[in-house]
């Protein structure tokens, strides 16, 4: 089955502009008729990008007529490319997403175009640091050498909301370093920065490979920490990391928690959508070779409201499945 871009219930003059505009440009370079949907995930060395290509098989294989291309990405640049039109599905942060869909920093307007479809697993915000660097609490990092996520991801973010919870800021920093996971884990290694801060599932990939040439220590976030910034974002949530995640981590350690959720734009037709969803399900085992926490999801706990609209395609899905 060959499908539109775009839902029916638009108008049909406008719906016929979307469909040819969004095919010119995606079908550029395709010899074999597909429709190319652009696909942000999240930046190389991180889960999200792997995770990308595995469900971009499951869709493809799924799904007649489309080709998925899968771009590197971020949780709040994904966000603003799926609003904009220069993407048509991603990978994004429950709390970037909320943010814009309310209009909220980093974001200028609100965004309209963005719907969920499923939540995939829980993420971790972690803060890493050398074991002889000194840093023990957040409230320890002043004056430190910073190696962060490039701008537009949400770890930068909530970096930034986990230093003001703690009456600091970038510019109390020593230095900071806006770059890759593997940047961030070289600065680390070779002594540039004294401590690392990401988002994503755990163990994370980055943080067991320095761990492998250094001794790190976790930096947890407690209660008052965690209560400022929900008042930032009411979106995070008490996070542990349990002891033994990490070569030499000991005990338990509380961070900040949100939710990874594919999303889509919400003129998608709404059968390429529920096809899409059907597809990432059925290859649940597949993708949680790739990302373990997706091991043991249910239609439940991906359709669980997480503040963003649902997108009928979607919630048609979960409806027949019984959880909608």
């Amino acid at each position: 089955m060959k499908y539109g871009l775009v839902k029916y219930g638009l108008g049909k003059s406008l719906r016929t502009v979307l469909v040819v505009a969004l095919t010119s440009v995606a079908a550029v370079g395709c010899s074999d008729n597909s429709t190319t949907i652009k696909f942000v995930t999240g930046p190389q060395g991180g889960s999200w990008y792997p995770l990308g290509g595995a469900i971009k098989n499951r869709i493809e294989g799924r799904v007649d007529g489309i080709s998925v291309q899968v771009l590197p990405g971020a949780g709040i640049a994904n966000v603003k490319a799926v609003e904009s039109g220069k993407a048509q599905i991603g990978l994004a942060n429950s709390v970037s997403t909320v943010d814009g869909i309310n209009g909220k920093p980093p974001f200028d307007v609100k965004a309209t175009n963005i719907c969920n479809v499923a939540t995939l697993y829980p993420q971790f915000f972690q803060v890493v640091t050398l074991a002889d660097s000194g840093i023990r609490t957040p409230a320890d990092l002043k004056g430190k050498a910073l190696a962060g996520q490039q701008k537009g991801n949400t770890g930068e973010a909530i970096t930034g909301h986990m230093l003001q919870a703690y009456d600091l800021s970038f510019d109390d920093m020593s230095r900071i370093s806006f770059g890759s996971y593997t940047d961030s884990v070289t600065l680390m290694k070779d002594g540039n920065a004294q401590f690392f801060t990401l988002g994503t599932s755990i163990p994370a990939g980055a943080v067991m490979d320095l761990a492998s040439a250094r001794d790190i220590r976790l930096v947890g976030i407690p209660d008052d920490g965690l209560a400022r910034m929900q008042k930032m974002n009411d979106g995070y949530r008490r996070g542990i990391i349990p002891k033994g995640t990490y070569p030499g981590q000991e005990q338990d350690v509380p961070t900040v928690e949100y939710a990874t959720h594919f999303v889509v734009r919400c003129e998608l037709d709404e059968q390429m959508v529920y096809d899409m969803l059907d597809s990432i399900y059925e290859g649940r085992d597949d993708l949680a070779a790739i990302a373990r926490a997706i091991k043991g999801v249910t239609p439940a706990s991906m359709g669980k409201d997480i503040g963003v609209p649902m997108h009928p395609g979607a919630a048609r899905w979960y409806k027949e499945q019984g959880s909608g």
